[in-house]
This record gives structure tokens, sequence and C-alpha cells, in this order.
């Protein structure tokens, strides 16, 4: 073999795990995102009690009987704060999947085509983007209650973020030469975008959907938190708010649930830091070796 033959195997950039041990953010990140959504998906299994129900040990400590205590009226918080995770990552998981939905292919679509569609899918979504998006759920709430209609309205005002950003990547990407040459052979816009565009914005749109998971997260907390959310189910929000006039007296119903929104909203801010990071050095590879940010693991 050739050492022109070797040169393109020898500059292959490394596989993708080997890559994303460098960023122990990312793998940081990773892990603690797993743990929470399997605590929300085996909710039931780790805590099988009902979350409400009552028994007569109120302001019990930490102990093996309760691992979080009881509140005052004895309610297991253990089972309580395992039960909220599903709820809050039920509104993220609906959010997410509303703003990509809506956010993916507007972005790629204004970045693509430009001209009047870009100028006016930007302006909707800087109008969108000035809604405040706190005051507005209180009042969904307030009319429609808590549940689909307060998902549906978080993902309708996220998707602007996220719509902004892959814009941003398409307008780069359209220009460079492997987009050029794909058009040159005669490929169409979905094709380019399928083929060229979309694995490379993919992990950029990644780090902004951790992000908006997060800001999530917080709102959700917060509505519950003043009394907005479904009082049958168990929530993070509500568990804190219960706990205010309590704080001298039981620090465990505070502590606990308080921890589980901090350790969800870390988890997904180290997650889009990791991929940030990824990306940054997937930036620093290309200029280097000339070629587009594309995986070959």
């Amino acid at each position: 073999m050739s050492a022109s033959a070797e040169a393109p195997a020898a500059r292959r950039r490394p596989p993708f795990l080997r890559r994303a041990r460098r960023q122990p953010s990312l793998l940081a990140g990773l892990g603690l995102t797993a743990a929470i959504a399997a605590v929300a998906l085996l909710d039931r299994r780790l805590a099988p009690r009902y979350a409400f129900a009552l028994s007569p040990h109120p302001f019990a400590p930490p102990s093996r009987a309760h691992l979080m205590g009881t509140d005052q009226l004895g309610r297991d918080l253990f089972t309580a704060v395992v039960q909220g995770s599903r709820t809050s990552l039920e509104v993220v998981a609906g959010v997410v999947v509303i703003a990509v939905a809506v956010g993916l292919p507007v972005g790629l679509a204004a970045g693509l085509q430009g001209g009047l569609l870009d100028d006016a899918t930007m302006r909707v979504s800087e109008v969108v983007q000035t809604v405040p998006r706190f005051f507005l759920a209180v009042l969904v709430v307030g009319w429609f209650g808590p549940g689909l209609p307060l998902t549906v309205l978080l993902g309708l005002t996220s998707w602007p973020f996220l719509a902004r950003v892959v814009r941003a990547e398409t307008l780069s990407l359209r220009e460079r030469a492997f987009v050029e040459a794909a058009r040159a052979a005669g490929a169409g816009d979905v094709r380019i975008l399928a083929r060229h565009i979309l694995p490379n914005v993919a992990r950029g749109a990644l780090v902004v959907v951790a992000l908006i998971g997060s800001r999530v997260v917080l709102l959700e907390a917060g509505l519950a938190f003043l009394g907005l959310a479904d009082v049958n189910v168990p929530s993070w929000g509500a568990l804190l708010n219960n706990a205010q006039p309590y704080l001298d007296r039981a620090w465990w119903m505070s502590v606990f649930p308080g921890a589980a929104v901090a350790v969800t909203v870390f988890a997904l801010n180290l997650l889009a830091d990791g991929l940030a990071g990824l990306l940054d050095q997937d930036g620093e590879e290309e200029r280097s070796w000339g070629a587009p940010v594309r995986d070959a693991a």
C-alpha cells in the first residue's frame, strides 16, 4: 500500500466512544441521566407503596423503614420522591418530542432554503421567544388544568431555541464543499438534508434538547410548588411546597425533593456541556483535517 493511500487511514477520526472518554462531563451526564431515567421507569418496582398512603408515624426521620422519612401525615417520602421522578420526566419527554418535531424541520428548512422562508420563520420564532412562558403556563393550568395542556404549551414555546441553532448550523453546512459536490451530482434537497446536513447538526441539536429538558424540570417543579400540579400524582415541586411550614422540624421533607430537582437539572446540564465539548473537539479535528464532521464509528 502506498503512503498516499495510508494517509487517509492514519488521519481517520477515532471512534465515538474513544472520543467521548475525553469528555468526563459527557460520561458523568450520561450516567446520571440514565440512572434518573431508570428510576422513573422502575418507580413502581423501587417504591411499590401508594405515595399518599398514611401511616401512624408522622415526621419520622430517615430510617430503614422509611429511607427518606415521612411527612406530617406519615406519608413515605422515598415513595413520593421516586414516583415523582416519573411525573417530571414524562413532562420533559413530551416537551422534547414537541420541540424536536417542530424546531428541527423548521430550522433545517429555513437554513437550507433561506430567503422569504428563512425570514418568516425567524420572525415567528422571535415572537414566540418574547412570550413570558411561566406566566402563560400559569394561565393555561388555571384554565385547563395540569397534564397534557401544560406539556403542549411548554413544547410549543420551546422549539424556537432549537430551530435557531439548527438553522445556524444548516446555513454553515450548505456552503460546504461536500454539499456542493452532492448538488453537482444531482442530489435533491431531501437527500442533502438526510445524508449530509442532518447527521452533522444532530449532535448540536442534542445539546439544545438537554438544555430544554433542564429548563422544563425547573418549570414543572416551580408550577407544582405554586400548587398548579395534579394533586393526584406525586411531584417534587408539590413536596417542596408541602415542606415549607416544617423546615425547622423535619429537614428531610425539603432536602430530598430539592436534591432530586437539583441532581436532575445538574445531570442534564452536564450532558449538554459534554456534548458541546465533543462538538468543539470535532471542530478542531475538522479544521486540522479539512473533512466534514461525520462519525467513522
